[in-house]
């Protein structure tokens, strides 16, 4: 039986260990460990730089974010800010924009589960791994938010672990000058074919697309909130943690890799995880590799559902619509089951795309999903700017740099938007990203005049 929202809330049992690991497995994902090799074939070692400036800009806009959320408890989420200090358009837009960013990135995931699989079944259909983990994981998530904090944790820690192992054995390799099929593992890799600029100015920045999209869910500490247990403590903790974790899991895992094995050698269409440990022989790692991948493509779909459900419960929570009605309520457990059904119901898509576009969905799928994740983290930073201007003199867990920083993160969106527009293998998703938000902007503009006028 299903209870109105008016008569439950959405229960508080989020422990530290979970949400720091949820702002862990937020980081690393498809993105990634799919993604990277697709960016090393663009950038080449440069992608290293282009890692840092993204890291950098998530920094401070997390930081933006985190003092909105500590600023005023009350708030379940940062789209609860936007609404406050951009307006109710501007909640509306964003809200349902990053409804669609996490329906975007769950499909990644599903397309990227199945990829993971074919490489120990080749002649498996690349939708049906997908489609059986979507199942698996959207049951997990409908029984309570305290299973998905637990299944999430240990998918962070095998993650975590496995990278950091990575880089262990990938700097012993290095030391010993390990032999490759392409010569031997030395840190002279990175500049050795062509530089640490081999495709010039243009590949560099046409990387930013797929460095972007690495760490979308960066900021779903931001919709954990309104489950944490002692939000004022663990929040801050998760944010202030982020910049070790970009420094060591992506500028060092993919230095690493680039170390090992040369760049130029590297498929934009594998994980160059798996495939620099198949390559130098060491097959027993290769699966282990694979496994690891195939797990954070599973964390990051189970993230999706998480958030698409709560995105779309808080979306319809107060809504007059019969039909929306429904996703605003919760079930016994005090999960928002209708909103997590529906999302997911939409998550499957991705299984029939790639029922008949198996080997374009992924780079589609992510250019719309890092369009929208542009706008939303733009609008983020403006509520924080309107948020100072009307708190000039704030105390406790103050953003640095105000408002320099908020610029730059302003000016990198912008210019990453650009990147994306004047490239064409994702202009065509980016402007399908674009018209989305026009629309709803032009059907809440219209829904706003029309109840004016009545």
């Amino acid at each position: 039986m299903e209870t109105q929202h008016q008569q439950a809330d959405l229960a508080r049992i989020l422990k530290s260990r979970h949400v720091q690991l949820i702002a862990i497995g937020g980081t690393i994902g498809t993105g990634l460990f799919l993604g990277a090799g697709q960016s090393i074939h663009l950038a080449g070692p440069s992608i290293i730089l282009a890692y840092l400036l993204a890291g950098g800009m998530c920094f401070l806009l997390m930081r933006a974010m985190g003092e909105l959320l500590m600023s005023d408890f009350s708030q379940h989420s940062f789209v609860d800010f936007i609404h406050r200090y951009l307006g109710e358009r501007a909640g509306f837009v964003v809200g349902w924009t990053y409804w669609l960013c996490w329906l975007a990135i769950a499909m990644a995931e599903v397309t990227a589960i199945g990829m993971y699989i074919r490489y120990w079944l080749p002649g498996l259909p690349q939708w049906l791994p997908g489609l059986i983990a979507l199942v698996i994981l959207l049951l997990l998530n409908l029984i309570s938010v305290g299973l998905f904090g637990e299944t999430e944790f240990w998918f962070a820690l095998i993650k975590v672990g496995a990278i950091i192992g990575l880089i262990v054995v990938g700097v012993w390799m290095i030391a010993v000058h390990y032999p490759t099929s392409s010569g031997h593992a030395s840190v002279m890799n990175l500049v050795n074919d062509g530089g640490f600029f081999p495709r010039g100015l243009g590949g560099f920045l046409a990387s930013f697309q797929m460095v972007t999209f690495s760490f979308a869910g960066i900021e779903m500490v931001g919709m954990t909130a309104g489950e944490t247990a002692n939000p004022k403590k663990v929040i801050p903790e998760a944010i202030n943690e982020l910049p070790l974790r970009i420094i060591l899991f992506y500028v060092g895992a993919l230095a690493v890799i680039m170390c090992i094995y040369p760049w130029s050698a590297v498929s934009p269409a594998t994980s160059p995880f798996v495939q620099v440990f198949n390559n130098v022989g060491i097959k027993a790692a290769a699966d282990i590799i694979n496994f690891v991948v195939l797990t954070a493509a599973a964390s990051a779909c189970n993230s999706s559902i998480f958030t698409t459900g709560r995105m779309l419960f808080s979306l319809t929570f107060k809504s007059q619509n019969p039909l929306l009605k429904r996703f605003g309520r919760l079930s016994r457990r005090q999960v928002p089951a209708n909103a997590i059904m529906a999302s997911s119901l939409l998550i499957a898509l991705a299984v029939v795309l790639n029922l008949f576009l198996p080997g374009a969905v992924f780079q589609l799928i992510s250019s719309v999903a890092t369009t929208s994740f542009l706008f939303v983290w733009g609008a983020i930073v403006l509520a924080h700017l309107r948020y100072r201007r009307q708190n000039q003199h704030p105390t406790g867990y103050v953003a640095p740099f105000y408002p320099v920083a908020d610029y730059f993160v302003l000016l990198f969106l912008a210019g990453t938007g650009v990147i994306m527009l004047l490239n064409k293998a994702t202009v065509l998703p980016a402007a399908l990203a674009l018209v989305w938000m026009l629309v709803l902007s032009c059907g809440r503009w219209w829904h706003d005049r029309r109840g004016a006028a009545q």
